[in-house]
């Protein structure tokens, strides 16, 4: 089966591109799931049928990203917006304090909620600069009392990424892993938990993966609301209530798709290679287009810069659409130019982007 209609070049940030493969599977079975006469969408959380089609999920996840079997494997509602609330409401009780590394606009809303529940202390910043690189390890000063230490692992917003990751011995570190999950391998065991709204690279929006250790879970408070307690979901397999059914169907198969593809050594060289073509072009425009992040801290999943002359940017904006790229605006905060290559962007698109932008650049100096 095949589109008859044209596929944008999609660089959106969130929700993002999706496989085709994928997209064309859930197509053909939307009306008829495995011969149940019923789409996914409409079948029982409580059936046989959807039943295997959670399990396999996390079965492949565990396999993918090779997670021990000393943590466990939750689907969440909620967005990373929640587990901003949660971690702390779980694992930072009042009077305690926990480190956070401020790299960008996620990780000061992860900051902010966690001062309702005890205190949050910055163990690095690089605030002063706007957020153009992440902070050295060894400018990371983290609290020896800490509950916790807080990270997020690549800034979509600021187009900055960790490259390595810093040791807290036995201090738990908490990733959010939203916008880099699956780009390429990671040790889990260096993390005590990790997070990360799908909408990015494990499939559409409406489930949120944790990977949590289970002697941190072990410590998380319990005299918090029920569906707030990861120990509820623990216990009931993430089915407590009703789950978002069709996203963890779709995220079952972008996973899949992953495992056709080579696993994460192919997607982590192919995602080196998209954001190559487009970063190759800031690098040889002689300040024509020039990038927000420094060059030890760049994303290889947001691509931020910026035109140097600011009516050429908006005209680099409109004419890059009406050539069918969308998604190109910077966030709202900091404007410019992004362009997202998220795992199930082609590399065929982020070759097109750069053709565009040496063309554009001719055709504008």
């Amino acid at each position: 089966m095949t589109f008859t209609t044209k596929r944008a070049f999609n660089f959106n940030a969130g929700p993002s591109a999706l496989p085709l493969e994928v997209l064309q599977k859930a197509q053909a079975e939307l009306v008829d799931f495995q011969g149940t006469g019923m789409s996914v969408m409409e079948l029982s959380h409580r059936s046989a049928t959807f039943e295997a089609v959670h399990n396999e999920a996390i079965a492949r996840l565990r396999k993918l990203f090779e997670i021990p079997e000393n943590y466990e494997v939750l689907f969440l509602q909620g967005g990373a917006s929640l587990q901003f609330t949660m971690i702390p409401m779980n694992f930072l009780q009042e009077g305690k304090k926990a480190s956070y590394i401020q790299t960008g606009a996620w990780s000061e809303k992860a900051f902010k909620e966690a001062k309702f529940f005890g205190t949050p202390v910055e163990a690095a910043s690089t605030k002063e600069n706007n957020y153009k690189n992440i902070p050295a390890i060894e400018n990371i000063n983290i609290d020896p009392e800490a509950a916790y230490v807080h990270l997020t692992s690549n800034n979509t917003i600021f187009g900055t990424q960790w490259k390595t990751f810093p040791t807290t011995g036995d201090i738990p570190l908490i990733a959010d892993m939203s916008s880099d999950i699956l780009s390429k391998k990671v040790d889990v065991s260096n993390f005590s938990m990790i997070y990360a709204g799908a909408q990015k690279n494990l499939g559409p929006s409406g489930v949120t993966v944790v990977i949590a250790r289970k002697d941190l879970l072990e410590k998380a408070n319990t005299n918090i609301p029920t569906m707030l307690q990861y120990a509820t979901h623990v216990k009931n397999n993430s089915l407590y209530n009703t789950p978002p059914t069709f996203g963890i169907y779709m995220l079952g198969e972008v996973l899949k798709w992953v495992e056709e593809q080579g696993g994460l050594d192919v997607i982590e060289k192919r995602n080196e290679e998209k954001a190559a073509y487009i970063y190759d072009v800031i690098d040889n425009s002689n300040g024509f287009y020039y990038g927000h992040a420094t060059e030890d801290s760049r994303s290889l999943m947001n691509i931020t810069f910026r035109v140097a002359d600011e009516e050429l940017e908006k005209k680099f904006l409109a004419e890059a659409k009406e050539a069918g790229f969308v998604g190109l605006n910077g966030h709202r905060s900091v404007g410019g130019c992004r362009a997202s290559a998220y795992n199930s962007v082609p590399v065929e698109a982020c070759k097109a982007l750069a053709d565009f932008m040496v063309k554009f650049q001719q055709d504008n100096q």
